[in-house]
């Protein structure tokens, strides 16, 4: 499903340029969950934004479902993550304009499906809120906007859910059951997950890690213990 060849990431800090992320190969199959772990600065959420094609590499490909998305344009970018990604971001990024239904309902309605309405009730009372629909972002808890910011992402039906550090935010207790949700969305739907992550019971639950350091993968043997006291910092 998703395969990364070379894939860097250089940016320019003053008058150096800074390596987030060195030459990765990487392939994660479809219907797979991986966690992404590692300390701060080493790169998640970087390559978690390279994967969504919400940035470029600087070098290499990355092959989703056997198309290079590092050749389309952003008009072919956008469709793609309409049709292949949901992605579910730490800090929810719900417009606050909008009520939590509403919020559900815009990626329906720019993909113009005509049960947009009904689907996005579904998906609503799929994450439990059936009862706070109508009610704004600034009226729900913050666990309860990750639920809705869930429900956005599965709105076209993905075969790929990218999550960055979706507990981060929470207490542990939501976060628990924040995670639960997604496992499940990952055993009914058959999705591909991807999840950074600083929790370790949360990584532990995957099917496997790809551990960053400095921007450059550490081989499982020399993984270090990622403990649940870890920061929720990028």
């Amino acid at each position: 499903m998703i395969e990364l060849r070379g894939v860097s990431k250089t940016v320019q800090s003053g008058d150096h340029p800074l390596t987030i992320l060195h030459p990765l190969d990487y392939t994660i199959r479809s219907g797979q969950f991986v966690a992404i772990v590692g300390p701060s600065g080493s790169g998640k959420s970087t390559l978690l934004g390279l994967l969504a094609g919400l940035d470029a590499p600087t070098t290499g490909q990355i092959v989703i479902d056997g198309v290079d998305i590092t050749t389309l344009t952003e008009d072919g970018l956008a469709r793609l993550r309409g049709e292949k990604i949901g992605f579910v971001f730490q800090f929810f990024h719900l417009v606050p304009s909008l009520t939590a239904l509403e919020n559900v309902l815009i990626p329906m309605e720019i993909a113009g499906r005509r049960d947009a309405a009904e689907r996005a009730r579904q998906l609503v009372e799929e994450v439990g809120l059936s009862d706070r629909a109508h009610h704004y972002p600034s009226q729900l808890s913050g666990g309860e906007q990750q639920r809705i910011a869930i429900a956005r992402a599965l709105a076209n039906d993905p075969p790929i859910v990218l999550a960055d550090e979706p507990t981060g935010n929470l207490d542990s207790t939501t976060g628990r059951h924040i995670m639960d949700l997604l496992l499940n969305v990952r055993r009914t739907r058959a999705s591909t997950l991807v999840l950074v992550t600083h929790d370790a019971e949360l990584a532990s639950l995957a099917d496997t890690r790809l551990v960053l350091r400095d921007g450059r993968p550490v081989p499982q043997g020399e993984a270090p213990r990622i403990t649940p006291a870890a920061g929720a910092a990028r």
